[in-house]
Parts: structure tokens; C-alpha cells; sequence
């Protein structure tokens, strides 16, 4: 499968796509928790069915330690007892987050409630645009068909 379009190749978009991915970076320095961020990642472009995220977040997360079989759960994680609380939350919150047109209202206030008693107002604050961050990747990515399988933990994304 190959690109529809190299959107960084564009002068333009390549500038406002750098701006982008460098506001992505400035998310992991934030309070969430690496392991959850990877996690929420992963849950967001299975649902939105990103080749490319999914395989870039399968592949960070395990070389950063992250167990096989929790990433493979990752898609069943309500029926799965390899989850936190608030790794739980944070799914739930991704889920609704990501679904927005499904649940006409976006996240629900019990789902909001929820991550709270889980995270403070600026882990919130970090979920809340990683949620939408991934979201934008994943549609910028699915629209010009980028592939999945070629990506080498640790390289810049």
C-alpha cells in the first residue's frame, strides 16, 4: 500500500505538520503517565482503525516496556483484568472522547467523573488533548492512507 500524498513534502503543510507533531512531543513531558499515554494512543487508532499509529504505538510502548499481553488487550480492555483503575478511566475517557459523533455529547459527565477521582486537573488537561491529538493524526493519516508496519521504536514521531 502505498501514500495517497506526502503531506510533510508540501512546503506549507509540512511547516504546520511540524508544529504539530512538536505540540505531540510536548504532551509526554507532561504529568499523565507514559505507560497510560501509550496506551489511550493505541485505544484511539484502533477505534479510528490507524495503521500507522497503532503500529507506531504498539512498538514504543513495548520497547519501552510495555507487556505483549497487555497491548493485545488493549482492544478488549473492558473484559480485561490487566488494567488499572485508571488506566480504565483513561480507556473509557478515549473511547467517548473518540466517539463523539456516536455518543452525541463527547465525553459523558460520568466518564469525566470518573478520570477525576483518577488524575488531577492537569493530567486532565494532558488527556483531553492527547485524546484530540490523536484523533487529528489519525484522520491526517487514514485520509492520505499512510501504512502501517514500517516503524522503528525510537524514531522521531
Amino acid at each position: 500500500m502505498d501514500a495517497r500524498l506526502n503531506i510533510l513534502a508540501e512546503p506549507a503543510t509540512g511547516k504546520a505538520i511540524k508544529y504539530l507533531m512538536a505540540a505531540g512531543k510536548e504532551l509526554r513531558g507532561t504529568a499523565l503517565p507514559a505507560e497510560t499515554q501509550e496506551l489511550v494512543s493505541l485505544r484511539v487508532s484502533q477505534i479510528n482503525g490507524c495503521a500507522g499509529c497503532i503500529d507506531m504505538h504498539v512498538k514504543e510502548a513495548a520497547a519501552a516496556g510495555e507487556s505483549h499481553l497487555r497491548l493485545h488487550l488493549v482492544a478488549a480492555w473492558r473484559e480485561a483484568t490487566v488494567f488499572t483503575e485508571a488506566e480504565r478511566a483513561a480507556l473509557e475517557f478515549a473511547e467517548e472522547g473518540t466517539r463523539v459523533a456516536d455518543a452525541g455529547q463527547g465525553v459523558s459527565d460520568e466518564v469525566w467523573a470518573n478520570a477525576a477521582k483518577h488524575y488531577d486537573e492537569g493530567q486532565l488537561a494532558a488527556l483531553v488533548l492527547l485524546v484530540s491529538f490523536m484523533n487529528l493524526a489519525n484522520r491526517m493519516n487514514i485520509i492520505t492512507r499512510q501504512p502501517g508496519g514500517n516503524h522503528q521504536a525510537g524514531q522521531a514521531h
